[in-house]
């Protein structure tokens, strides 16, 4: 009597385990297209190894089939690789935790020989936290950042003098924190303070904010009268540049929106089907779909139709 040979996970042949996860490997297609740029954008994607791995091709088409700007990424948990197949080169990032309180991330760009080294560590808990990073190579000191509930702040070396090449230390920082009834924000970044102040309830938003030494102050304002409708107003003291748009939804998967911005003297209107700023996933049949009118001011005749279509298929 002959034996039944019973095959288990533990005895199969490695190279045909590899094949049953390509085979069992989800695909997914997303295509969007802009009538305003002509140009096709396609992303073909997959994840293996209990998604674990994740294999990406990008590319984009113009009308007449041409391929542009073929990218092929490779994203894992510690290691991710972005390969330009036009400029073959390729920037690679890698990141890994020395220990639960410190974090080592590495950046490289190959053909520019560029990148950065970055350490980071977590202080008492994971509100506070200090990073090291550094250029490679490296043309001074490490920029030091210190992160708080509050905020954050920085302190690097810079070039004060391009032609003797003296360098100085420069302080950036962001601090926000809660001011009567709202948050207060003030972020110094290159020898420039912008300070803005933020009110908002249930109904409205109130938004001045004002930056120095420019002197330059603005406000931004909105106001929802329901649910569904809501309109938002900007204006710019020093160029007297404003703009104006009213939204309104109908669920959570369509849109209309109609604005005027007066810097480029333009009336618009759109509508969209899918969340404007979610994925294809989430949108109906994994379709979005967007047709906005624009309206010049001065020459109505001149008006422009244009479209923006994504869909995204899973197989």
């Amino acid at each position: 009597m002959e034996s039944a040979t019973v095959t288990t996970p533990q005895n199969k042949n490695p190279a045909e385990t590899s094949l049953m996860w390509w085979r069992s490997a989800p695909l997914r297609v997303t295509s969007e297209f802009d009538s305003e740029s002509s140009l096709c954008f396609h992303k073909i994607s997959t994840k293996l190894m209990d998604n674990l791995v994740k294999f990406k091709l990008s590319f984009r088409n113009d009308t007449q089939g041409q391929v542009n700007d073929p990218h092929l990424t490779f994203t894992s948990k510690h290691l991710s690789l972005d390969f330009d197949v036009e400029e073959r080169n390729a920037l690679v990032k890698a990141k890994f935790q020395l220990s639960p309180s410190l974090h080592l991330t590495a950046t490289r760009d190959i053909k520019a020989q560029e990148g950065e080294l970055a350490m980071v560590a977590d202080l008492a808990s994971t509100a506070y936290k200090f990073e090291l990073s550094s250029a490679l190579p490296s043309g001074g000191l490490p920029r030091a950042t210190l992160k708080f509930p509050l905020g954050e702040v920085s302190l690097e070396e810079k070039e004060e003098d391009e032609d003797n090449m003296k360098k100085m230390l420069s302080i950036n920082g962001t601090l926000k924190g809660q001011l009567l009834s709202g948050i207060c924000t003030a972020s110094y970044r290159d020898e420039n303070l912008n300070m803005r102040y933020l009110y908002k309830d249930e109904l409205m938003s109130f938004t001045p904010s004002v930056s120095l030494p420019s002197n330059a102050l603005s406000v931004a304002f909105k106001r929802r009268y329901s649910p569904s409708d809501k309109l938002s107003y900007f204006y710019n003291f020093n160029s007297n540049v404003w703009s104006v748009v009213y939204k309104h939804k109908v669920g959570k998967d369509y849109k209309f929106k109609a604005g005027y911005d007066s810097e480029v003297q333009l009336g618009w209107a759109s509508f969209w089907v899918g969340d404007e700023a979610g994925k294809a996933k989430a949108a109906p049949k994994k379709m979005k779909f967007q047709l906005m009118l624009q309206v010049p001011r001065d020459d109505i005749k001149t008006s422009t139709l244009m479209f923006r279509l994504k869909k995204r298929w899973d197989f």
